[in-house]
C-alpha cells in the first residue's frame, strides 16, 4: 500500500491499510491512522497526527511552517486532523506558530482543491472550504459552514456554525452563525435553507429569525439589542446566536446588515 517511491521518516507511525502514493514524504514525527489514503507527491512533516479514514489528494502540504515573519524553525508545534476529512489537491496546512500550539482540523470536513489553512486555525466538522479559499493565522470556523470558492478570512476572526460565505468575499469581522455573508463584511440574511437541511424545526427557525432582527433590524445598536434580549428567554439556537454576538464586540465585532437587503427575505 506504499509506494516505493515514497520516502517514510524512520519515526513515522503508520498504521492499518493506510494507502501512500508516489514521491510522498511523511516526516518522522508523523502519525497516520488506519484507512487513509494518501496521494502522490504530499509532502506530511513536522508534529502531524492525521486520523482515520482522511483522503488526501495529490500535491497537499500539512505540516509545513507557517508563513509568519516572528516563527522560529526551532518551534516545535502541530497539526491535528481528525477523521474521514477529504482534502483535495494542492491544499496547503501550516502548523501552529507558537510552541506546543497546533493547526486543528476535526471531522467530516471537504477541504477543495487548494484550500490553504493557515497556522492555528481551528475548523469544525463538516465544513465545506471551497476551491482557493485563504484562511489567514487563528481563524475559526464552526461546525457545517460553507465557505465560498476564493473568499479570504483575515487572521483571528470567526466564522459561526451554518453560515455561507459567498465565493470571491473578504472578512475581517466575525460573521454570526446561521447568516449568508458576502462581497467585503457584509450579512445579506438568514441560510434558511441550511437551517432547514440541517434539521432545525420551525420554532428554531422563527427563533433565529427574530433573534437575527433584534440584532440587524431593531434600530439598536449591537450593545443595545444585546440588552434587551435579556428581558425574555430564548431557545438554545437563538441564545446560541446571541452568545457569539456578545463574544464578538468585545473582539473584532460583526458583520453589518447589507441595507440593500430585504427582510421579507429572512
Amino acid at each position: 500500500m506504499i509506494h516505493l517511491t515514497a520516502i517514510i521518516g524512520s519515526g513515522a507511525k503508520i498504521a492499518a491499510n493506510v494507502e501512500i502514493g508516489p514521491h510522498s514524504i511523511i516526516g518522522g514525527a508523523v502519525t497516520i491512522a488506519d484507512d487513509c489514503v494518501i496521494g502522490a507527491n504530499v509532502v506530511i512533516e513536522g508534529e502531524a497526527t492525521i486520523g482515520r479514514g482522511n483522503r488526501i489528494g495529490h500535491g497537499a502540504m500539512i505540516g509545513g511552517e507557517p508563513q509568519d515573519v516572528s516563527f522560529s524553525p526551532t518551534t516545535r508545534s502541530r497539526v491535528e486532523i481528525g477523521e474521514r476529512n477529504i482534502i483535495r489537491e494542492q491544499c496547503t496546512i501550516h502548523r501552529g506558530t507558537t510552541a506546543d500550539s497546533a493547526t486543528k482540523i476535526g471531522d467530516d470536513n471537504f477541504l477543495m482543491v487548494n484550500a490553504h489553512i493557515g497556522h492555528n486555525c481551528v475548523i469544525g466538522n463538516k465544513v465545506i472550504i471551497a476551491n482557493n479559499v485563504l484562511l489567514g493565522g487563528y481563524v475559526t470556523v464552526d461546525d457545517q459552514a460553507f465557505l465560498g470558492g476564493g473568499s479570504v478570512f483575515h487572521q483571528n476572526m470567526r466564522a459561526g456554525r451554518l453560515i455561507i460565505a459567498q465565493g470571491a468575499s473578504a472578512f475581517s469581522k466575525d460573521i454570526p452563525p446561521f447568516v449568508i455573508a458576502a462581497e467585503h463584511n457584509y450579512v445579506f440574511g438568514l441560510n434558511t435553507i441550511g437551517l432547514r437541511r440541517a434539521g432545525f424545526s420551525r420554532e428554531e427557525r422563527d427563533e433565529i429569525k427574530h433573534a437575527f432582527k433584534l440584532i440587524y433590524l431593531s434600530g439598536l445598536n449591537t450593545r443595545q439589542a444585546l440588552e434587551k434580549s435579556r428581558e425574555k428567554k430564548w431557545t438554545e439556537v437563538a441564545r446560541e446566536f446571541f452568545d457569539f454576538v456578545g463574544e464578538a464586540i468585545t473582539k473584532r465585532g460583526i458583520c453589518p446588515f447589507h441595507r440593500s437587503s430585504s427582510a421579507n427575505d429572512l
